[in-house]
């Protein structure tokens, strides 16, 4: 019986939660990096005892750790497996936090500074990875979307990061920082073209590549914000996250600022999907496994008021691609619950009737495993949980 594994990232550290196929009894290994904040970890979907980690701290910075047997041992990329992660002196080992930003085709200067909408220029500011994606293809390729927003890539299992700096050449400078930084925080790859990339960040938009990152569009024709002064822009929207189902890469959900949207063009057009939601304000969008029409969201109250409506924690459903939406509620807390769930801290398992998982602020990490019919929580008072990503085993 397949068995599935669940990744979480926390403030104070990583969990690592395991359960059979039915998903009843789960076993909780953590924290891995007590004390550091976890944003992300992912498995290589070709390896799957591959494990990438963000492991970020105030005082050493942005470190990359890699597991290479499911997450019971971890080393920085660049040291020896087995090697103290620390020197003496408490300092990180490791090459791994060597993000190298590559230089301007027209200037041949490193691309170190960043032109702001205003005119000046401040530094290009490297604050943590958001978001780790495994290649589809190859365990050692591995990309990272960081704060200030750019992205990179390892063909080395993490040992030395590299910049696809043609992203920032477009429209660079008008990018701006949400309420949450300018991070880069969706990365998704197209099963079905090895060259198309698509990315988010927070508060500049969507883009596409269709040739492995060598250039960028912007795609966010169709969306719409109230809070740019130039209604005919092409970046500056605060986009939360996007989601896709491999069977159909064309067609991707969005969680917007405000609104929920839908393209079924590859990014060229949205529209939007927000329907009879309750409030069409949140960060996490998924798409269930086997059913591609089938998208999950978390409502919350409004962009100030980060907790769910009447104090109900609900998950939303749609089986249509969107527009209809159901309130899931059973296993759920009902009354004064002032959580959120956040954009990372979402995900899906391919197993029968396809597992569902969020984590929220309040450390609660819950599992239905009927596509969102029944929740129950698989564990309780972590941290505060960042990001959840689920993984099917053999």
């Amino acid at each position: 019986m397949s068995k599935v594994r669940v990744l979480v990232g926390t403030r104070k550290g990583a969990f690592i939660l395991t359960a059979d196929g039915q998903r009843e009894h789960w076993d909780v290994s953590g924290p891995h990096f007590g004390g550091w904040e976890v944003y992300h970890m992912k498995a290589s979907p070709v390896d799957p005892d591959r494990i990438y980690a963000s492991q970020t701290s105030s005082w050493f910075g942005q470190i990359i750790q890699r597991s290479d047997d499911g997450g019971k041992t971890w080393h920085q990329p660049g040291t020896p497996a087995g090697e103290p992660m620390t020197t003496p002196d408490g300092m990180p080992k490791g090459e791994s936090n060597k993000f190298v930003y590559d230089t301007s085709p027209e200037t041949g200067k490193p691309l170190t500074t960043h032109q702001f909408y205003d005119g000046t220029q401040q530094p290009w500011v490297f604050k943590r990875v958001w978001h780790l994606e495994p290649s589809l293809t190859d365990p050692n390729t591995v990309y990272a979307g960081v704060e200030d927003a750019a992205l990179f890539r390892s063909t080395d299992g993490g040992t030395s990061w590299h910049e696809l700096a043609g992203l920032r050449d477009v429209q660079g400078s008008q990018w701006a920082p949400g309420a949450g930084g300018m991070g880069l925080h969706t990365i998704i790859l197209d099963p079905t073209n090895p060259q198309r990339i698509y990315i988010a960040i927070s508060a500049a938009g969507a883009f596409r590549t269709d040739d492995g990152g060598q250039t960028w569009k912007v795609i966010t024709k169709g969306l719409k914000s109230k809070y740019m002064p130039d209604p005919n822009a092409e970046v500056g929207f605060c986009v939360h996250r996007i989601a896709m189902h491999r069977a159909r890469p064309n067609t991707l959900f969005m969680q917007l600022h405000w609104d929920v949207m839908r393209t079924d063009s590859a990014g060229d057009l949205w529209h939007e999907v927000s329907g009879n939601l309750p409030t069409d304000f949140g960060f996490p969008i998924e798409v269930h496994a086997h059913e591609p029409n089938t998208v999950y969201v978390v409502p919350i109250t409004s962009d100030s008021l980060h907790y769910p409506p009447e104090g109900k924690l609900r998950v939303y459903r749609s089986k249509s691609g969107g527009n209809e939406w159901e309130p899931l509620t059973n296993g759920l807390p009902q009354s004064h619950c002032y959580v959120n769930v956040l954009r990372d801290a979402m995900s899906v398992d391919t197993l029968d009737k396809g597992g569902v998982y969020f984590g929220t602020t309040g450390g609660q990490v819950y599992c239905s495993p009927d596509g969102g019919d029944h929740w129950k929580p698989i564990v309780s008072h972590l941290p505060p949980v960042v990001s959840v990503e689920a993984q099917t085993l053999p």
